[in-house]
């Protein structure tokens, strides 16, 4: 029976950490984003966000942030959040569910702690700017 479950591989969506201006806060900040590389339009994408990892030798996670829209266009992109300071020197986590056509796509993407940084910005396809990309 385990062999007859078809279970799909999410490919050519994204998640990419962009600096913008922040009217706000006066300062660039870095923001999380979807992006969706591929030809389909992605319907119902769900996000949820955690932050974990170690500072100063104690145990720090933040709080589960949920995101849901309605659909994603294809080649396009959506802004999930605003990514504290604090939060760059820890683990920070994305789980991204979304169904193309009929089909339920999940996949989780991983920056790793201190990785969201200046020295390590690229390309980002889709947005046509730099910044940090998990594929």
């Amino acid at each position: 029976m385990r062999k007859d479950i078809e279970i799909p591989v999410a490919e050519n969506v994204y998640m990419a950490a962009i600096k913008e201006w922040n009217e706000d806060f006066q300062e660039d900040c870095w923001y999380a984003y979807l992006i969706n590389d591929t030809n389909e339009l992605l319907e119902m994408p769900i996000v949820v966000s955690r932050a974990y990892g170690i500072i100063n030798g104690e145990q720090r996670k933040t709080g589960t942030f949920r995101h849901s829209f309605k659909e994603t266009e294809a080649k396009s992109f959506l802004k999930i959040e605003l990514l504290e300071n604090n939060v760059l020197a820890l683990n920070n986590e994305f789980a991204v569910t979304y169904f193309i056509g009929n089909k339920l796509y999940d996949k989780t993407f991983v920056f790793k702690a201190k990785s969201i940084n200046d020295l390590a910005m690229r390309d980002i396809p889709v947005m046509q700017q730099r910044g940090i990309l998990i594929k």
